[in-house]
């Protein structure tokens, strides 16, 4: 009776832990496309600083060496206007 709960509580963790990192069909491609994560530090600094939920802070810099490097992942995207110089 005992090793049954164990048995219960490991299949259910397991359960728990696979799901919980699914990602969709489509963040799938883009994995099996590329070798790593980012294509770049710059790529990578470009997430941290840009995380889902803050205001963008995009450059003329950053969309010109996104082109450069051809940055993959989740597009962020800013009016003109909201383009800083620097």
């Amino acid at each position: 009776m005992r090793s049954d709960r164990w048995w219960r509580l490991l299949i259910i963790g397991g359960t728990l832990i696979a799901t919980a990192g699914c990602a969709t069909s489509e963040e799938w491609q883009t994995w099996n496309e590329h070798p790593a994560h980012f294509a770049s530090g710059t790529h990578m600094g470009f997430s941290v600083r840009n995380r889902e939920g803050t205001s963008a802070r995009v450059t003329r810099q950053d969309i010109a060496t996104s082109r450069t490097e051809a940055w993959w992942g989740k597009p962020i995207t800013v009016s003109q206007e909201q383009i800083l110089e620097r």
